[in-house]
């Protein structure tokens, strides 16, 4: 029960009342994603842990900003690696979160200077990984909000979509559209995105201005609002560093 009210309060919405009303302050609550630790990397199919606890799958084309965003919500400036030249990342990036999920950092897609080869072999990993990976509790799509819903980002949708599990889009570097072109962005990709309506939810973002992590972290905190946390009896996956024990 103990753990459950943690978690909850721990929602940005909460965070705020708890501050704002009264002048209560509770110093030990944190964000979902604070304290995130580097678990473990995958390069194929073999190599990824067993599927034993909720997992949180960020995907995006490469240069969208996703390891921006994962570092902002993370409140840490290196924990996803940032490139500048876009297609750098190749291998599935495992994150320990404090309440045991794992956040999962997809390679970028659809950059044309990685060789054909590699391209081919991540295009079967990500359709593999997303379409069967029975542990993933909820994708977050990320999308640059200049140019959303490419050809790759819907084929994403096509591979994700079947297991009828919730997928959330943000559209990323809201900051360099104007707000009557932001409004209109949000509008026209929730109108394209109808169809998976009970399934997808679309909001903008911003890594730099920090705007839309509360309603990420909210989104992302209730899939996990239902997962029981087992982090006392949770030992670490293959290849992971022991954690040790808990802090009471």
């Amino acid at each position: 029960m103990l753990d459950k009210l943690l978690f909850y309060f721990n929602l940005p919405s909460l965070r705020h009342a708890a501050t704002d009303s009264g002048g209560l302050s509770f110093p030990g609550l944190m964000s979902l994603f604070a304290n995130a630790v580097f678990a473990i990397s995958a390069e194929k199919l073999s190599d990824l842990p067993p599927p034993d606890g909720a997992e949180i799958a960020f995907a995006g084309r490469s240069n969208a900003g996703k390891s921006s965003a994962i570092n902002a919500l993370a409140g840490q400036t290196r924990l996803a690696f940032v490139s500048k030249t876009p297609g750098r990342t190749q291998l599935i990036n495992f994150f320990r979160l404090t309440n045991g999920a794992l956040l999962v950092d997809l390679p970028g897609y659809g950059y044309a200077a990685v060789p054909e080869k590699i391209r081919r072999h991540w295009q079967s990993v990500l359709a593999a990984y997303l379409s069967r990976r029975s542990s993933i509790c909820g994708l977050v799509l990320i999308m640059d909000a200049r140019r959303p819903l490419t050809e790759l980002d819907r084929q994403m949708l096509e591979w994700f979509g079947p297991t009828g599990k919730p997928i959330h889009v943000l559209l990323t570097k809201a900051d360099k559209l104007t707000r009557n072109e932001a409004a209109a962005t949000l509008r026209s990709t929730r109108e394209a995105l109808s169809p998976w309506s009970d399934q997808v939810s679309v909001q903008l973002f911003s890594s730099l201005k920090k705007t839309g992590m509360d309603e990420a972290e909210s989104v992302i905190g209730g899939w996990l609002g239902h997962v029981t946390r087992q982090e006392k009896e949770m030992p670490p996956v293959k290849g992971e560093k022991n954690r040790g024990p808990e802090t009471p």
